[in-house]
């Protein structure tokens, strides 16, 4: 009978701290050069959500070619992408990225 109940108890606490992932199609690019963000140094990948911007963790800008390369590049254009993942602590937690334009 233990081991049930700290079976339960263990599955209860697992369930409650699992994050909700979605996928959404969003606009990603230089947080620092399109989005206005100044809370790091450097160009760094972010995404537009509900017209709010966040850094994503789990991609790097530099993952979908050169950030500053003049027509494709996350410091000069925006694009746009379909993304799957969670916001926390103001940050994008991302586990899947696709460029759809």
């Amino acid at each position: 009978m233990k081991k049930i109940l700290l079976l339960a108890v263990f599955t209860i606490a697992f369930a409650c701290n699992t994050k909700k992932e979605t996928t959404q199609v969003a606009a990603i690019s230089c947080g620092q050069c399109n989005f206005n963000l100044d809370s790091e140094k450097g160009c760094s990948l972010a995404v537009k959500i509900n017209d709010k911007a966040y850094f994503v963790d789990g991609f790097s800008i530099d993952d979908f070619g050169d950030a500053h390369d003049e027509t494709t590049g996350f410091c000069s254009v925006i694009r746009n992408g379909e993304i799957t993942g969670y916001i926390e602590n103001e940050r994008f937690i991302a586990s899947h990225l696709k460029l759809v334009d």
